[in-house]
């Protein structure tokens, strides 16, 4: 797939991307017994009680165990010790979700690191030859030359020539794209390998600064800040932690006072058992997660406010130039005019385009790939320039010209040649369809000369686009297409891409003026852009997607970069930011619900031999006091574990209203939450009462 393609429909279970399942820019992404031994050490060291202020309710949690620690070498016995294990394993279990989603961070950079061995570099001197040079030692502005079989020395825009690129190292796909100096696909990043042809590549990174520092820096979370919701969320699980502490406290006194008297060890095990522990423990590994699952859609993420954002998107704006369609114009036909013989008339549209190197120019040279000229002795190119509008050929006894409609026809006049009546409606037609006409003529001989034609020059809209944004629709996103074209070019463009609205003859204030008006309005706005003009609306945008093959200063003004350059990926980053915030509720929920079984399981155990007539709150029959206090506590740390590969890999985001996904979520999460406990609480006690002396 090159880099204008669009990426296949993304996957709706919540799994990997499908053409890239299992594998991050090449490297393995699973979640099994390999990722959690290669998470261990680093989830042994953030048992640190500092590296645990960022979670106090696992924080309370080693408090806890800490004191159960002490408690249980004092005074031993298999209940103390039971206790004491399982709490150290809870905060353990929470520790080892947030190592593993870092570690999959970090099996990324390390794949990407490999990018950045110091290459041999062929700089440019100011004269044309050339110098070799470490690639450390290349600084902005810098040209240098890259060939068949060697890695790009930095990241840079190709200037001069066309190249077979092979970028799996960064993207992890296979297949590769092509650069060509000019239009949308000029950009090539660091570390890459050129697989055919020769470029010349101007630098645009500083050493240090290039686009896979960025992104290593980016996949191994050092960059990474709490968004605002995960901050409330925190917020709600300390005030929370904090009240039941309070009670759990009182508690200590009210059973003195009835003579139900509690260990300090039992109460420390209902406290962790009603603190809302696995949302705690599985909150930052949700965060970092989802940051992953826009890397592994080869979409960067500046922060993890931009992909909860994402998921609260009601309009996107995309700009029109390379992004809903190509880069540059391409030929779409050639219309005979004047009574002109087709094939004629293609023959000469190809000799006027040998010389144009233009993107259009080389167009119009591949829609008439077929064609094949009879060669013209003597044969002169004509270069195109803005002087004439034209270009063409010179040759013994024939000249050949093509531009614009108005300097053929100038030409053509002022060689005593006329012009075709039917040749203005032909231009008519193409401007009314959104193309730009250009006109072809030639001269034979001493002849007068004559117009044989138009080629019509068309913005292409890419493929599968008007696919993609029915499903933006359907997603209930408002798509509005700007551009600097005329209202007439936009429309028909917009009717073709399937957008719902456009905004014609656009500047960056009127992009910004837009963006600050629907803003205005209470809604969440995504910018798609590659230029320049577009970084100002990026900017304001609350999600931000700038294309990879885009200029750096769209890349800086993003929060997002899509390495891709598919503007349809919006669809994806909707998803996952969708998909995040329906993972961190269905949790929360998840949590919250399932302390119900607890009460259950440790309340009439505490108190039932001072008031016997609790024990009919012992629904699920447990089989002990000490039993039914393990196995909470028990239940309490291997959730945790059973829910780590839910947070990494999200949710799975069906598009659906506002109330369907909220009744889903309490129906699944909220109804299993209460299930699950009484469930596992009650196997578990039935193997822990086996235990002797328990």
């Amino acid at each position: 797939m090159t880099a204008l393609s669009p990426s296949p429909a993304p996957s709706r279970d919540g799994d990997d991307h499908p053409r890239r399942a299992g594998t991050v820019g090449g490297t393995p992404v699973g979640f099994g017994r390999r990722q959690l031994l290669a998470a261990l050490p680093d989830a042994f060291r953030k048992l640190s009680p500092v590296a645990l202020l960022a979670t106090p309710v696992m924080l309370v949690v080693e408090i806890g165990a800490v004191a159960t620690t002490v408690l249980s070498i004092i005074d031993p016995s298999t209940l103390g010790w039971m206790v004491t294990v399982w709490l150290w394993l809870t905060v353990l279990f929470g520790t080892l979700a947030e190592s593993v989603a870092e570690g999959r961070g970090k099996a990324q950079a390390a794949s990407l690191r490999a990018l950045q061995a110091e290459t041999d570099a062929r700089r440019l001197r100011p004269d044309g030859t050339e110098e070799h040079v470490p690639s450390t030692s290349l600084h902005q502005g810098d040209l240098v030359v890259v060939e068949a079989g060697e890695r790009i020395p930095g990241d840079g825009d190709v200037v001069e020539g066309v190249a077979s690129v092979d970028e799996s190292a960064v993207t992890g796909e296979s297949a590769p794209v092509i650069r060509e100096s000019g239009g949308d696909r000029s950009a090539v990043t660091g570390g890459t390998e050129v697989l055919s042809d020769r470029i010349v590549v101007r630098i645009t990174a500083e050493p240090g600064h290039s686009f896979v520092d960025r992104m290593i820096a980016l996949v191994e979370g050092s960059e990474r800040q709490r968004t605002p919701n995960e901050i409330a969320l925190n917020v709600l699980l300390a005030s929370l932690t904090a009240i039941f502490v309070a009670v759990v406290g009182s508690l200590y006194f009210v059973a003195d006072y009835s003579d139900a008297h509690q260990s300090v060890l039992v109460l420390t095990a209902l406290l962790v058992c009603l603190i809302p522990t696995t949302i705690g423990a599985l909150l930052s590994a949700i965060g970092i997660a989802g940051m992953d699952r826009l890397v592994r859609r080869n979409v960067l993420a500046m922060s993890g406010r931009a992909v909860e954002a994402a998921g609260d998107v009601d309009v996107l704006l995309l700009d029109k130039t390379g992004t809903i369609t190509y880069g540059n114009r391409r030929a779409s036909e050639v219309v005979a005019v004047g009574g002109t013989v087709q094939r004629y008339l293609e023959e000469a549209t190809v000799l006027a385009s040998l010389a144009d190197e233009t993107p259009e120019g080389r167009s119009i040279v591949e829609l008439l790939e077929g064609v094949q000229p009879e060669p013209l002795a003597d044969a002169v190119l004509v270069e195109f320039s803005a002087a004439t509008r034209m270009s063409g050929l010179d040759a013994a006894g024939r000249q050949v010209r093509k531009g614009a409609a108005s300097a053929v026809e100038a030409w053509v006049r002022a060689e005593g040649g006329t012009v075709p009546d039917d040749l203005a409606p032909a231009v008519q037609r193409v401007s009314e369809l959104g193309g730009t006409p250009l006109v072809v003529a030639d001269r034979v001989g001493t002849d007068a000369p004559r117009v044989l034609g138009v080629v019509h020059l068309k913005d292409v809209v890419k493929e599968g686009i008007r696919e993609r944004f029915e499903e933006l629709r359907a997603m209930g996103i408002r798509t509005v297409m700007i551009t600097g074209d005329n209202a007439v070019t936009a429309r028909v463009i917009a009717a073709e891409a399937g957008v719902d609205d456009v905004l014609a003859e656009a500047t960056p204030e009127d992009k910004l003026a837009l963006i600050r008006s629907e803003q205005r309005g209470g809604r969440m706005v995504a910018m798609c852009g590659d230029g320049t003009n577009d970084a100002p609306a990026l900017a304001q945008a609350d999600v931000g997607v700038a294309m990879n093959t885009g200029t750096m200063a769209a890349k800086e003004a993003g929060n997002m970069v899509d390495l891709d350059s598919d503007p349809t990926k919006l669809i994806e980053v909707v998803e996952i930011g969708k998909q995040l915030l329906i993972t961190r509720g269905a949790l929360t929920t998840f949590s919250v619900a399932n302390d119900v079984a607890k009460y259950f399981a440790i309340l009439p155990a505490m108190f039932v031999g001072t008031f016997p007539q609790l024990d009919v709150l012992n629904i699920m029959r447990l089989s002990s006091p000490a039993s039914a206090i393990t196995s909470a506590v028990v239940f309490n740390a291997l959730i945790i574990v059973g829910l780590i590969p839910l947070a990494l890999r999200g949710v799975a985001y069906r598009p659906s209203s506002a109330s369907s996904l909220l009744r889903r979520n309490l129906l699944i999460y909220g109804v299993g939450g209460l299930i699950a406990p009484f469930l596992g609480i009650k196997l578990l006690d039935l193997v822990i009462s086996l235990i002797p002396g328990l």
